[in-house]
């Protein structure tokens, strides 16, 4: 079944993210919400605000934008960064109910869609990659929540990274 998406499925997965993050992260020290992998690199606090923007900008919009008919016509590009511009003084706590909030909003749009396998193959123009359907917008917003859940455990478990001693040899997200 690899590579192969199916909407079901992905609409399962993202509607676990936010409790996902909010069992990881909610009412813990700020030793572990502001560690990072060094300078550049984005903290717990940080990729929940990447996330919160995503849900503002980028998925639902995009899809909205493809369903328009609007293929020819390319979406706005991504501000990656601007949860550093947008969120900072929030506690992480209220940024986490707000990301369960809007990924609720938006995964209730998107079943308001009632979308068919046609429009999963609507497409629409991505500033630099051209071409994409639908259905390879939706299979990203997926990814993408896998990508950055993988970041969080990654950043969290390098705050330990010497703490382990010799384990550190077969503990392999600190090796990355």
């Amino acid at each position: 079944m690899e590579g192969r998406f199916v909407l079901q499925d992905a609409v399962q997965f993202l509607s676990r993210t936010p409790a996902i993050l909010l069992a990881w992260l909610a009412d813990l020290s700020e030793e572990w919400i502001a560690s990072n992998e060094g300078p550049g690199t984005w903290s717990p606090y940080d990729i929940v605000g990447h996330l919160i923007h995503g849900e503002r900008t980028d998925w639902i919009p995009r899809a909205r934008h493809i369903l328009q008919g609007q293929s020819q016509v390319p979406f706005d590009p991504i501000d990656r960064f601007a949860q550093f511009r947008e969120e900072p003084g929030r506690s992480l706590d209220v940024l986490l109910v707000e990301f369960e909030s809007l990924r609720r909003e938006n995964l209730e749009e998107l079943a308001n869609f009632n979308l068919s396998e046609a429009d999963l193959d609507l497409e629409g123009r991505h500033p630099e990659f051209g071409s994409v359907t639908l259905r390879q917008l939706l299979a990203t917003w997926v990814t993408h929540d896998l990508s950055h859940l993988a970041q969080v455990a990654r950043v969290m478990a390098k705050r330990y990274r010497e703490a382990v001693g010799p384990w550190k040899k077969y503990l392999s997200v600190l090796n990355r």
